[in-house]
């Protein structure tokens, strides 16, 4: 799948002369006229990569990348600035911002390509986000949970982790697993885009494990809405002779046939509006042991557990994301 870049800029030649250049090179393009649409295309169609003119009405390139940097939508996304060679202050400004490249106009279409190349390739080093599903990964989600845990007003941990994946995995095969991993993503982030709170955020932990956090209010709310939505994706993710009978048989190394029912999701939920948390690992600690008991259910589907004990009733674990 090819990488997906979002363009903003309010020159209608060089926008056209960016999209071509780019999608010559293989990128899926997007294309915004000023700053308040690419902060909305940004949110709403998860680029890889934002390129952005400083100079933009509306909104500026500097202020779309100030808000892109507080949103935890965007905030992982790599930013590159365009800025005319009279105006390199504004790429000292947009460095401070939290961009991550700039390049002065007029400028090379190779030099375009290899900046883009390599700002992905940054993305992928240093884990912010997860080259399957597009989603934060571990580095953005412990700095996401260490912001909250530091920010007056609460928040939940919601750990969801998708059940039987492997067999799953080893009956159809890497590529449909892929898909259904993928699928999970998109529906969460389709939850979080729908809910009442800005700061929600997504982040795939890495195989079958995501992060959702949300306002504590919210927390149950979007748990319920999570599993509803799950359950009702499940049928297309199997064949329908798989379907009907309720689901697979996978022989393990010893030859021995076993039976797993459809995927479902257990998700587990840390609420600081229970008690307090001195450090994120204690938090996912908790969220853990509650994805736990969600798994013991006899019930078919999906299912959620939430920590409701006071601080004087919990027993110390230590668990970390992988």
């Amino acid at each position: 799948m090819s990488a997906r870049i979002l363009v903003a800029d309010d020159d209608e030649d060089i926008r056209a002369y960016l999209e071509v250049t780019l999608q010559l090179a293989g990128f899926e393009v997007l294309l915004a006229t000023d700053g308040a649409e690419a902060l909305a295309l940004a949110r709403n169609e998860h680029p890889d990569v934002v390129v952005l003119d400083v100079m933009m009405p509306n909104l500026d390139g500097i202020e779309a990348l100030r808000q892109m940097r507080e949103d935890p939508r965007t905030s992982h996304v790599p930013v590159m600035l365009l800025t005319a060679r009279v105006q390199t202050g504004d790429a000292i400004t947009g460095l401070d911002a939290g961009a991550d490249d700039y390049l002065t106009k007029p400028f090379d279409p190779d030099e375009l390509v290899a900046r883009v190349r390599a700002a992905i390739r940054r993305a992928d080093t240093q884990r912010t986000r997860n080259p399957l599903t597009g989603l934060p990964g571990n580095e953005s989600i412990l700095a996401r949970l260490s912001h909250l845990l530091a920010t007056p007003g609460g928040f939940a941990l919601l750990y969801v982790d998708l059940d039987r994946f492997k067999p799953y995995n080893d009956h159809y095969g890497f590529l449909r697993g892929d898909e259904a991993l993928s699928a999970l993503g998109s529906m969460l982030q389709a939850v979080r885009d729908e809910l009442d709170d800005p700061e929600a955020f997504v982040g795939h932990v890495g195989g079958d494990d995501f992060v959702v956090l949300v306002r504590p209010d919210l927390a149950e709310h979007t748990a319920q809405e999570i599993c509803r939505r799950f359950d009702a994706l499940v049928p297309s993710l199997y064949d329908r002779a798989d379907l009907a009978a309720g689901g697979i048989e996978v022989t393990d190394r010893q030859g021995v046939v076993q039976r797993f029912d459809l995927l479902s999701l257990s998700i587990g939920i840390a609420s600081t509006a229970i008690r307090e948390f001195e450090h994120h690992g204690d938090m996912v600690a908790t969220a853990t042991e509650m994805k736990r008991y969600a798994k013991g259910r006899t019930t078919p589907g999906s299912a959620y557990r939430i920590d409701r004990r006071a601080e004087e009733d919990v027993v110390e674990i230590e668990v970390e994301l992988p």
